[in-house]
Order: structure tokens, then sequence, then C-alpha cells
């Protein structure tokens, strides 16, 4: 068996001790993110779906303790559990792609298992937090925005206002619920067709920033750092437009943010001293360049990375990629694969083991790569 079969085999087994009584732990191991996360479950769940009828339990599982712990007004909680004692409470909110990777997760569901019972079951509650989301749109332009700290790369970087991630993730929720009105709207917006002061496509960067907000007279809020997951959902998602996809693909190649490993969560790394930095960073644990999202490898990213490469028909690359993502989860750290982030420069595992995430998108990137489509977006 080559190595891309034997991670593949690996990764189930990584999911088999991820799975607990209230659906996908972030880890599979004590101590290791002992909790159910929105997002972790949900994009773990693309790889997951796809073996059998294997994790169908624990996928439901899943969105039922998110649906059970829903807000009032429509909010899907970040997270549900104990993991950390410090915490006041199990259920933690404060989170936008939670909500949006809960819709997500509810149409791979029904299309991975040919069952829409869920879809029926949670139809009220699906229909409240599209409703929530709608209600993120301060400046009524349609276009959600979000305040710092509200995705999965949490304190680092510094994110507001109208953010590629949720952008992408907003407009595969609209294309899901066939709201296509909506979703040409949001596209058309965001890659600079219409009302070019809120798109976040810049051509001469050849990507998408990864935030815009406010003019103020000429100074714009914005960064231009380049966000790895966000601009690769905007291709898996179709929210980039053939030509914008190619240019962030040549743009990976050309400052080899696939290397060692693909992919690093974000180039370049912010250090201290440059207009990025804030003072919080220094308290995280992003504070070191090519450590954590500041520059550090995500195998979870680089499942993305591969279903990018697929969607633009860059087969051969993308079957060097996935064995190469094969080869960076199959190091060991404390004995055990599958590492939640590894060095940005070495490629040598960090942070936790046996995560759950970085099983999924392989497993999601393996069967991408042998069926040659992108599975679930459509």
């Amino acid at each position: 068996m080559n190595i891309t079969g034997q991670a593949y085999c690996q990764a189930v087994k990584v999911l088999e001790k991820c799975v607990k009584k209230t659906g996908f732990y972030a880890s599979g191991l004590p101590g290791g993110y002992e909790a159910t996360w929105a997002r972790d479950s949900m994009i773990t769940s693309l790889g997951a779906s796809l073996v059998d009828k294997k994790f169908k339990q624990p996928f439901t599982k899943s969105l039922k303790l998110l649906t059970k712990h829903q807000s009032k007004l429509g909010q899907i909680p970040n997270c549900v559990g104990s993991y950390n004692i410090e915490r006041r409470s199990d259920i933690t909110f404060n989170s936008i792609d939670s909500t949006l990777w809960y819709l997500i997760g509810h149409y791979v569901y029904a299309y991975a298992y040919q069952d829409k019972s869920l879809l029926i079951k949670h139809q009220l509650n699906i229909a409240r937090a599209l409703v929530w989301l709608k209600y993120q749109d301060p400046n009524e332009d349609k276009i959600i925005v979000q305040q710092p700290t509200m995705d999965w790369m949490d304190a680092f970087p510094h994110k507001y206002g109208r953010v590629i991630n949720t952008q992408a993730l907003y407009y595969a929720v609209l294309r899901l619920v066939a709201d296509y009105k909506g979703a040409k709207y949001i596209r058309q917006i965001i890659n600079g067709k219409t009302q070019k002061y809120l798109s976040l496509y810049d051509q001469q960067l050849g990507y998408y920033r990864p935030w815009i907000w406010k003019d103020h007279d000429g100074d714009r809020e914005s960064e231009d750092w380049f966000d790895s997951l966000a601009n690769l959902l905007a291709i898996i998602t179709d929210l980039a437009t053939p030509k914008i996809a190619q240019s962030i693909l040549k743009y990976i190649d050309t400052k080899k943010i696939n290397q060692p490993y693909a992919c690093k969560t974000i180039w370049p790394p912010i250090k201290p001293g440059d207009k990025e930095w804030h003072s919080y960073f220094s308290k995280c644990d992003a504070r070191t360049p090519y450590h954590y999202s500041n520059a550090g490898i995500w195998p979870f990213i680089g499942g993305f990375y591969v279903a990018a490469l697929v969607k633009m028909k860059r087969h051969q690359q993308a079957q060097t990629e996935l064995a190469r993502l094969a080869q960076a989860n199959m190091q060991k750290l404390k004995g055990f694969e599958f590492n939640e982030w590894l060095d940005g420069r070495t490629g040598k595992p960090k942070g936790e083991p046996y995560q759950a995430w970085s099983a999924g998108t392989y497993i999601y990137a393996y069967h991408c790569v042998q069926s040659e489509k992108v599975l679930f977006f459509r």
C-alpha cells in the first residue's frame, strides 16, 4: 500500500478515537480539545461522511448537539463541552463561522447519506440560523460582517468587517439553500464586478485581501497579507472566478506557501514592529513567526489545497500534493500522527496529535482526487 493509502487507513483510526458521546471531539487524545466545536466537527465530517456510514452517528450527534444549544437569536455555539476548567460555561458563542459551518454540515449530511431527515427535523433551526446571519449586516448591503476574533484564527491575526473567509462560506451557504440571486450578488461584489469599493479581490496582489472595513477619506481599514484557507475556500465554493482561482494558486506556488508541506496559514508571517502587529499578539500561541496561525502549516488547510487543485483540474499536481500531505500527517508527535499544526519552516509536527479535522480533510482530499471533482460544494 502506498503512502496515500496508509494515511487514509490511519485517518479513519484517528476519527474513531475522536468519536465521543456528543459527537466528534476536536482531538482523539485525553486532554486534547475534549469538546465538540461547530467548525471542527463539521469540517471533520466532510471526510468522515465519505467512509460509507461508519461515522454517520457521530455526525448526527454533532449536528443535534449544536442544534440543542442554538441561541434564542439563532446563533450556533462555537463550542460545547468543558474542555477548559477556566471557562465559566460549557457553551460558548462569539463566532460567525460556527453558524456557517453548521448550515453547510446539514447539506453535506443530506447529500452524503441521501438522508434529508435532519434537514426536515431542524428546518426551523436552520431558518433561524440564516436569519441570524442576515442580521450581521450593519451597512444593509447584504454583505455580512464580523467582529475581531470571531473565526477559526481567533486572536491572531486581527480581522474584522468584511472578511473573505466568512464571505466564501456565506456564498456556499446561499447556494446550498438555493438562494442563487443572493449568491450571485455577493460574487459580483467580492470580485469587484459591481460596487468596487466593497470588493475583497485585489488585482495587484493577485488574491483576496483577508479583510476590509471603512474608508476614512482615503485611509482604508484593511490588510493585505495572504489568508490561505480563505482563498482556497473561495476557489472550492466557486466564489472565485477561474481567472482569480488560477492567480491564487500561482501565488501559492510562487511564494512556496505549500512548502515544506501545504499549507502555511498566512503569508508573510507577522512580527513585532509590523503595522499589522497588536500588543496582545505577544500573549498568544502565534507570537512566533512560522508557529501556530502565524505562517505555521495546518494539514487541514492542506486538504482544502488539494481540493482546490482538483477544482481547477490540476489533477497531477493534486495527486502529488496528496502524497505530500500524507507524509506530513504521518509524522509522529508523542507517538501519534495527524497533528494539529507543523512548524512553517521545518515541517516538524506541533500542537495536539490525533486532530479530527486533520484526519477528516485528508479523507476529503483523498476522495476529491479519486473522483476528480470537488465534493459537496456546487
